[in-house]
């Protein structure tokens, strides 16, 4: 059995007196697709920020492809990660954001290229030709020149995809990709993540109210409520026959508010 990418023991979120995530453990194995659901402020969204970095813990560990996360071997013993430990494991994992997050200055290619040129020191025309490939695959090398200013909403979020797979990473996160998009652009996104999942061999952690996208897409569904994991399993497991009462009371919600499964 291949060991986990990723590997959280017992870790602890606090923002002052409120505990977000209070000992979550958990594993993903390379190459799984994983769905996170829950109501808002389960915690989903805090692990994807957590695991790219951009939220620390308060205590526990986590591991990245056999490497630990927030701390690093020192003096035969483990301490808090330095800077240059955090990028070099930030190299490893790509986000995609619920508002694109595109440099509004750069032209699509160059928001693409970016990354790949400062932090690897990629030559420009190999980081253009890459970006261009990338474009192609989500369906936006017509609009390289453009400016996100003169993109739609799903255009915005395909270029942010092509970003994040600029360098490269084993792991993709997914926060809400579609939930800041007009009903009729969220099919265009979803099937650029479609073919993500179907082509590549990447680990890929999705946070999502498209409970019938979750339900497609995933190897497994992880249903979370204050913090913790209530129950997980396979798709048609979770959304077919729940077990616990509380993910049965979510999905009759969610069902009900018309996010089909």
């Amino acid at each position: 059995m291949p060991s986990p990418i990723i590997h959280i023991d017992n870790i602890i979120k606090t923002y002052g007196p409120l505990t977000v995530l209070d000992g979550l453990s958990m594993s993903v194995m390379p190459g799984e697709k994983l769905a996170l659901i829950g109501p808002s402020g389960s915690g989903k969204t805090t692990i994807l920020r957590i695991l790219m970095t951009l939220e620390k813990i308060n205590g526990g560990h986590i591991e990245i492809d056999g490497e630990q996360l927030y701390h690093m071997q020192k003096a035969g013993g483990l301490v808090a990660a330095d800077e240059r430990h955090l990028q070099k494991m930030r190299e490893k994992i790509g986000m995609v954001f619920q508002h694109f997050n595109l440099f509004p200055h750069k032209c699509v290619r160059d928001n693409i290229t970016l990354a790949p040129m400062l932090t690897k020191g990629i030559a420009r025309a190999a980081a253009e030709a890459r970006a261009m490939e990338l474009l192609d695959m989500v369906g936006m090398a017509d609009k390289a020149k453009s400016m996100p200013a003169q993109l739609s909403g799903g255009q915005k979020q395909r270029v942010a995809i092509a970003r994040a797979l600029a360098l490269s990473p084993k792991i993709m996160l997914f926060d809400e990709v579609t939930s800041a998009l007009d009903p009729e652009l969220v099919e265009e996104v979803l099937n650029v993540m479609r073919k993500l999942a179907a082509e590549t061999d990447m680990t890929m952690l999705l946070v999502t109210h498209e409970m019938g996208f979750a339900h497609d897409f995933a190897d497994r569904i992880l249903f979370f409520d204050k913090g913790r994991i209530v129950e997980e399993g396979k798709p048609d497991d979770i959304f077919r026959n729940p077990r616990q009462e509380r993910t049965q009371t979510f999905l009759r919600k969610v069902i009900a508010a018309g996010h089909r499964v």
